[in-house]
């Protein structure tokens, strides 16, 4: 009798990248998950972990919705053929109903949309955008302080775990 093998869960699944520094530069108030356009030599970088969108913003084009900024370096085994460039404008894919609240987020409250994160779902690529207001100074010393408190609680909990 064979047994099933179980499907390797190394390749295609999970997160591809997070943007820390979107969660400390902005208060993200909601969440979108959306689908994104891309090109097979794209997706061959993105399985192999290379992408950095820190920089990356998504902007509002004739009623789309389109990620700017992020960088998705080719590989040197990547098609010869294709001119890869790595900057290029990607489209959001999103319900026509979710592009409409975010646009109009954007045009009268000021929100600023924001790639948090990029992950595969069942074989698919994700990018979920936050709409996000921008942080002040002070929240940002805030956010600091909140962070250090919890390690510093935490240091403090395990040390007294262990002398119990």
């Amino acid at each position: 009798m064979a047994k099933s093998k179980d499907k390797d869960t190394s390749k295609g699944t999970g997160t591809i990248a997070l943007n820390k520094r979107a969660r400390f530069e902005y208060h993200i108030d909601q969440r979108y998950e959306a689908g994104i356009a891309l090109q097979g030599w794209e997706l061959k970088a993105l399985r192999a972990g290379r992408i950095n969108f820190g920089d990356g913003y998504a902007i509002v084009i004739k009623g789309e919705i389109f990620l700017v900024g992020a960088s998705i370096p080719p590989l040197i085994s990547a098609s010869t053929h294709v001119i890869a460039e790595d900057r290029r404008t990607r489209k959001l894919l999103l319900h026509r109903k979710e592009i409409d609240q975010l646009i109009g987020a954007v045009e009268r409250k000021g929100y600023t949309l924001v790639p948090t994160a990029m992950y595969w779902k069942n074989g698919k690529v994700k990018v979920e955008v936050g709409l996000a207001r921008g942080k002040q100074e002070h929240d940002k010393r805030d956010t600091e302080k909140q962070r250090d408190w919890q390690i510093e609680k935490q240091r403090t909990m395990r040390s007294h775990n262990r002398a119990s």
